[in-house]
């Protein structure tokens, strides 16, 4: 069986950062692992979406409208941006910060209220938080992928040893001691 998540954010939010460490973890279990480009405007401020499929055998890492196990939102809004992208049953990892869209920024459009709660009325499994936070206690407001990863990791049934290499290898040294305080923080969420 093929499983698939979309990690989807605002470029400069650590997106590719955080597909490489899911599909690090993936292909130390045996996996096959497929993991698309960016798809998006990944210059900082714009929507970006990148693919994970893993599984016995991967033909390609796309994922359709319906197909996504797991949707992992660095941005509260990208989370019910692509939504529809979830299957039956799929279930939500989202940060609750808000970054404004231009058109926000501009005033030609009001920020969503109540994001998170409207994705729930849906019957969708989310589980919200503020990884902001939880990235500057551990030392830097950059980490907030890390801390989504250290969510994520209770939920694949993954041995954090895994986790722990994958974030040693895809993560620079000089800043590898914040980081690991950020995954720590992020798996310490009670979801």
């Amino acid at each position: 069986m093929t499983r698939s998540i979309m990690i989807v954010g605002v470029g400069g939010q650590g997106t590719l950062l955080a597909s490489r460490m899911i599909g690090s973890v993936l292909l130390s279990q045996g996996f096959d692992v497929k993991v698309s480009e960016v798809h998006g405007m990944s210059q900082r401020g714009g929507s970006v979406v990148t693919y994970v499929k893993y599984g016995e055998d991967v033909a390609s890492p796309v994922i359709e409208k319906g197909q996504a196990d797991m949707i992992i939102s660095f941005e509260a809004l990208e989370a019910a941006r692509w939504v529809s992208f979830l299957k039956k049953g799929g279930r939500i990892v989202t940060n609750t910060q808000q970054i404004e869209p231009m058109p926000v920024i501009t005033g030609a459009a009001e920020y969503p209220a109540d994001i998170v709660e409207n994705i729930r009325a849906l019957g969708i499994d989310v589980t919200a938080l503020d990884a902001l936070s939880l990235a500057e206690e551990a030392g830097t407001s950059r980490a907030v992928n890390v801390v989504l990863m250290g969510v994520v990791s209770n939920m694949l049934g993954i041995d954090e040893a895994a986790w722990t290499k994958a974030l040693e290898e895809c993560v620079p040294k000089k800043v590898i001691e914040v980081n690991r305080k950020a995954f720590a923080l992020g798996r310490a969420v009670r979801i």
